[in-house]
């Protein structure tokens, strides 16, 4: 499928790597900066080519990237950066054929993501309790995946309780986009199938905090992590090397926790152990404390 086509989301990039979304349709025309072009001029071309508008302006028409394409597409809710989308499934570890339950659906970055790492022998799970914010995130979806079989979108409230589905197998793993993601371990601590994952993004410490709190008073969930990520591209030209001068820093944390067999690790306040030899500098004290 080398050839752009009607119908497509494509992107046009001019000289400064600016990018500008269109849906290919035959007969329209897309006007930019007092120039135009036939959507015509572009349908069956390869995707990559340079096209020129009627003014001369020169642009590449290419297939947006999934990080692009999430970048300009319609938005409901705000979307989650490249940066995170990347990580999530890995650290939750999302794999071909996994049983995944996320909330909320937003504009549907997050649930891409998810369904392209469950694959067609996985399945997807989400709940979105606005109507405006599902319709959009339905038809982002399509227009980058096309129909999506392995999806259930439903209007609930994940406050509320997750419900399994009719076969009764727990999820695999729980992916949580949500202002207040402490009020739902309750409900994935049931949900979860013992060993399966949960994850969580929220922007804040506060939201950070109260999220482990209720992961440790759940007394199943074990191996709590949290992070953040910071990107910084760099600028290359010949020998002339240097970071640029902005950077997507802090967008939000990433807290992960194991449903593990209670008993093992400490209840609430307590830390786990750190791995061996990873022991070196700590006090008597600390030694005595991770010994108890």
């Amino acid at each position: 499928m080398s050839q752009l086509s009607s119908g497509e989301r494509i992107h046009l990039v001019d000289h400064k790597r600016r990018q500008y979304a269109l849906t290919l349709k035959a007969g329209d025309t897309y006007q930019f900066s007092g120039q135009k072009i036939a959507h015509d001029a572009i349908i069956g071309r390869p995707d990559g080519t340079i096209v020129v508008l009627s003014g001369g302006k020169k642009m590449l028409a290419v297939r947006p990237t999934f990080g692009d394409y999430v970048l300009k597409m319609p938005r409901g809710a705000q979307v989650l950066y490249p940066k995170d989308l990347a990580l999530i499934p890995m650290w939750a570890d999302v794999y071909p054929g996994a049983r995944v339950f996320e909330s909320g659906t937003g504009s549907g970055a997050l649930t891409m993501a998810l369904l392209r790492a469950v694959g067609p022998r996985g399945l997807v799970v989400t709940y979105e309790m606005r109507e405006d914010f599902a319709r959009t995130a339905l038809l982002n979806i399509d227009r980058y995946m096309g129909p999506v079989p392995n999806l259930t979108a439903l209007r609930k409230n994940t406050y509320e309780g997750i419900e399994l589905l009719d076969d009764g197998i727990p999820f695999d793993r729980v992916v949580l986009d949500l202002p207040e993601p402490w009020q739902v371990v309750p409900h994935a601590a049931t949900a979860l199938r013992s060993g399966g994952i949960y994850l969580s993004f929220v922007p804040t410490v506060p939201q950070v905090v109260q999220t482990v709190e209720a992961l440790e008073r759940a007394t199943v969930f074990g191996m709590i992590e949290t992070f953040e990520t910071l990107l910084r591209t760099w600028s290359v030209q010949g020998r002339s090397v240097r970071p640029d001068h902005r950077m997507v820093a802090h967008s939000g944390f990433i807290t992960v926790a194991r449903k593990v067999e209670p008993g093992l690790l400490r209840s609430m306040g307590g830390r786990e152990a750190p791995p061996d030899g990873d022991r070196e500098g700590l006090s008597d004290e600390a030694e005595e404390e991770l010994n108890a």
